[in-house]
């Protein structure tokens, strides 16, 4: 019998976390290169999104281990959706700094909904045990 497994567009939560995780990855190399950035925090996206793919593959990669592993990328979706936050901070100068901005509130939107979805699937096992 195959086992009971939440999907997102028919996506298992681990695949997610990969997918999201290299978006996260491409996302803040991108926002890097088109704002001639030379800070290291240009690259926060990049670092979090490295270890969002790093666990979501080894959540798939160590059955035995997935429950620890996707506490962890719960946990780095949370701070994601947290360091977003920080766009608020620049109020009522909004996009002073565009590039700064627009990566903040990409934080902000898609840490709010990779954790909505993982919440969501933590909610879909614990009711199907």
């Amino acid at each position: 019998m195959d086992k009971l497994e939440f999907k997102f567009l028919g996506l298992s939560i681990e695949r997610v976390s990969i997918f999201y995780g290299i978006f996260l990855i491409i996302f803040g190399i991108s926002i890097s290169l088109l704002s001639n950035s030379n800070s290291i925090t240009s690259y926060i996206p990049t670092f979090f999104g490295i270890l969002v793919y790093l666990f979501g593959h080894l959540s798939m990669r160590y059955p035995e281990k997935k429950k620890l592993f996707m506490h962890i990328i719960v946990l780095l979706g949370l701070i994601i959706f947290l360091g977003g936050l920080d766009f608020l901070r620049s109020y009522p100068y909004f996009f002073k700094n565009f590039w700064a901005d627009i990566s903040k509130i990409s934080l902000l939107i898609s840490g709010l909904l990779f954790s909505v979805i993982n919440i969501k699937s933590f909610i879909f096992i614990r009711k199907n045990r």
